[in-house]
Order: C-alpha cells, then sequence, then structure tokens
C-alpha cells in the first residue's frame, strides 16, 4: 500500500484508479462550438503548483467551466496533492492539454486575459458569455504575447494594499462574476 500511494500517509486506504480519457481540444472546441449559450473554459500558462491547480479544478467545477486547459509541455500533472485539494472536483472537469494558445483563437469564444493593468474592469464590465479565460503564473503573470493574443484584458479591482491575487483565488473570483453574469 505504501508503495503504491508513494507515502506511508495512507491510513489504511489506496486506491488505483484509472482517469477517463480525456478529449482532445479540437474535439472539446467542436463541440462546444456547436452548443448555445454561455460557456466558460479556463486556461492556465505558466501555473506549476500543484496545490493551486486542485484550488482551480475546484472553483472550476463549481463555477461550471467546461473544461481546464493547460499546457502540453507543463509540469502540472493531476498528482494526488491535486486531487486532495480539489476535494472530487479532478473527476469532474476535463483537462486538455493545449500546444499553442493561438489554437483556442476563434470556436465562438472571446479569449480574456486577466491583468493588474487591464483596460477592462470586473464587476464593471461584463465578461463575456462565451470566454477562455487565461490566468498567468504569481509574480510574473501572463507573458506579453499571450496578452496581444486575448480580445479583452480584465483586472480585478481591490484594495492596492497588496500587488495582486494568487492564481487560484484569481480565478475563483473572476469564475464567479463570470456565473453571476452569465445566469443574469
Amino acid at each position: 500500500r505504501s508503495r503504491l500511494a508513494d507515502s506511508q500517509h495512507h491510513e489504511g486506504i489506496v486506491l488505483d484508479i484509472e482517469r477517463l480519457p480525456q478529449p482532445s481540444l479540437q474535439r472539446l472546441l467542436d463541440q462546444l462550438g456547436r452548443q448555445p449559450g454561455p460557456a466558460c473554459l479556463v486556461a492556465l500558462d505558466g501555473v506549476g503548483n500543484p496545490h493551486n491547480f486542485g484550488a482551480i479544478l475546484r472553483s472550476a467545477v463549481h463555477f461550471g467551466a467546461r473544461a481546464v486547459l493547460i499546457p502540453s509541455g507543463t509540469t502540472l500533472t493531476l498528482a494526488g496533492a491535486v486531487y486532495r485539494v480539489a476535494e472530487g472536483a479532478a473527476e469532474r472537469v476535463p483537462v486538455v492539454r493545449y500546444d499553442d494558445l493561438a489554437q483556442l483563437k476563434g470556436h465562438g469564444f472571446s479569449l480574456v486575459a486577466t491583468s493588474g493593468q487591464g483596460e477592462r474592469r470586473l464587476y464593471r464590465d461584463d465578461l463575456p458569455a462565451r470566454s477562455i479565460l487565461l490566468f498567468g503564473a504569481e509574480g510574473h503573470g501572463l507573458a506579453r504575447p499571450v496578452m496581444e493574443l486575448a480580445d479583452a484584458r480584465f483586472q480585478i479591482p481591490g484594495s492596492g494594499r497588496v500587488e495582486s491575487l494568487n492564481v487560484a483565488q484569481a480565478v475563483a473570483v473572476v469564475l464567479g462574476e463570470w456565473w453571476r453574469a452569465a445566469r443574469a
């Protein structure tokens, strides 16, 4: 059991479960492109912390995101820490890899970047009903080419007493606002 769990802290219970096959990016986008109405995807770029990834998956499921997109070359995996933090959400949302964010253009979605310097403001300006929300790693955020690829750039207003939110917190705040606006 300890070898399978890769830990001695399994409290006597270890499960070896195969994850359901994940759709390809093209299949996901084609399928969602044929479905009318609001839809949201979360795309991560540069995020590498498994605890943040698990929290992002949990928020994605809670607020109805259709998938979480991660770069093909990322170190992120659906490791045990991700499943623990996700608290059951990792099994409920597709995690789909992409090679290049430019692949996400079109398909009936707006690419929405999050940035402290965004010209649009969450709570004041509505997020598009069909959005691919782009989030970068803490610290350097989204790279300039990613920001330029986006159809809109939103900032999360706050007190200004800290530079930014943790990426998992930012995802939860933006998804919550997307959910509110999409259901209005």
